[in-house]
């Protein structure tokens, strides 16, 4: 299988890459150990406090600045970690599991496309992905969201941060990434789903694949989709198209490939480490 990203490259080379390999290389990341625990706190009664309604100015004013920090720490955090591939997925399927066999094979194929394989960094699907990206010898990240649940980091991610805004997460899974797996899941992963395929339907990101895998589990989805939401004319039949369901592990690839083919001008131009601002290469 060809890889798109040499890890072993570095970024500030000016040549471009052969013609099998379309995008500069990524910069190498020195990642931090997780941690012991990971939200092991109740979830924050902040955000409560801010989704119910107006509030004193002075208090909306200091969210502002909260949420502004929020980002620019998730920026931080990510900026060289390199293009990703975000898998979505169940946190409760366990390792005897198919769907766990199945992302953990996706994670190994991400890693073998030089790519950073990025999730919630929690168990289940999301743990099968990291670890199978990290038993290839790929880059491993997890992007947690606080909850009021309790809920352990796998121990195949490299580097991990948490955020206290749904939003912001999005925001951050989204602007890091260059093609979405979706494996089955409950209402998280249909919230990532559709926000993805919401931004592409409305070209929000363009050549940004939103792969479906589990056929038989998406399978009443799908049959919604076409029976319900097309036959109502609340979509159009291409918009159908901008999914990829299958089972296969090379179909994903082949379409994660044709996606960030799209975007090889772009990754050419990959961010450079700045001494003035401390990074490290």
């Amino acid at each position: 299988m060809p890889t798109l990203i040499d890890r072993n490259s570095h970024v500030d080379q000016p040549e471009l890459s052969p013609p099998e390999q379309v995008i500069q290389p990524a910069s190498s990341v020195a990642y931090s150990a997780p941690d012991a625990r990971w939200s092991k706190v109740p979830g924050d009664p902040d955000i409560t406090g801010f989704l119910t309604g107006p509030r004193s100015r002075i208090y909306e004013a200091l969210r502002v600045l909260r949420i502004a920090t929020e980002f620019v720490r998730g920026f931080r955090r990510l900026h060289f970690v390199g293009p990703c591939v975000t898998v979505f997925g169940s946190a409760r399927f366990k390792e005897d599991n198919p769907y766990y066999a199945l992302a953990r094979e996706m994670g190994r194929r991400i890693a073998a496309l030089g790519l950073t394989t990025m999730t919630g960094g929690g168990p289940g699907i999301m743990e099968a992905a990291n670890r199978g990206a990290k038993e290839a010898g790929g880059r491993s990240i997890g992007c947690n969201i606080i909850l009021p649940m309790e809920q352990e980091p796998n121990p195949y991610v490299d580097r991990f941060i948490e955020f206290r805004y749904f939003f912001v997460r999005k925001v951050m899974l989204v602007k890091y990434s260059y093609a979405f797996v979706c494996m089955p899941g409950g209402f998280g992963t249909l919230d990532e789903l559709f926000e993805a395929v919401t931004l592409v339907q409305t070209r929000k990101i363009y050549s940004f694949p939103v792969i479906l895998m589990g056929v038989e589990y998406w399978a009443p989805l799908l049959a919604f989709l076409r029976n319900t939401l097309l036959t109502a004319g609340t979509i159009s039949p291409e918009d159908l198209d901008l999914l990829t369901i299958t089972d296969s592990p090379d179909e994903a690839v082949a379409a994660i490939t044709r996606g960030i083919t799209m975007h090889a001008e772009t990754l050419r131009n990959a961010p450079r480490h700045s001494r003035l601002l401390g990074e490290q290469r």
